[in-house]
C-alpha cells in the first residue's frame, strides 16, 4: 500500500539548501537511487529551524531498507548541521479524486 514518508529534522533550511548546491552531485545520485528502489515522489520543505522530506513510496519497509542502507545520508545530513536524529511518520495514501 503506497505511503507518504514525512521526515522532521531540525536544521536551518537556508544551509540545507547550500548544502543542497554544495552536494549536488551525491544529492542527486541519491535521487537516483530512491527512484531505483521505488520511491515515487520527493521533495523537501522548510520553515524555522526545520526542514521535512516529504516522499512517497510503496511501502514503509522500502523506503526503511534504503533509508538504514544509503552511506550518503547521514553525511549530508551531518554537512548541513542537522540537529539530532530525524523522526520519521508515515501516512497511508489516501484514493481521493482531486489529486495530481
Amino acid at each position: 500500500m503506497p505511503v507518504i514518508m514525512i521526515l522532521r529534522l531540525k536544521a536551518d533550511p537556508a544551509a540545507v539548501e547550500e548544502t543542497a548546491r554544495t552536494h549536488a552531485d551525491t544529492l542527486n545520485e541519491i535521487a537516483r537511487l530512491g527512484r531505483e528502489a521505488g520511491a515515487v515522489r520527493h521533495t523537501f520543505a522548510g520553515r524555522d529551524g526545520e526542514v521535512l522530506v516529504i516522499d512517497e513510496w510503496p511501502d514503509e519497509a522500502t523506503f526503511q531498507e534504503f533509508f538504514d542502507n544509503q552511506p550518503d545520508i547521514p553525511r549530508i545530513m551531518q554537512a548541513a548541521g542537522v540537529q539530532g536524529p530525524p523522526e520519521i511518520s508515515f501516512y497511508r495514501k489516501l484514493d481521493t479524486t482531486d489529486q495530481f
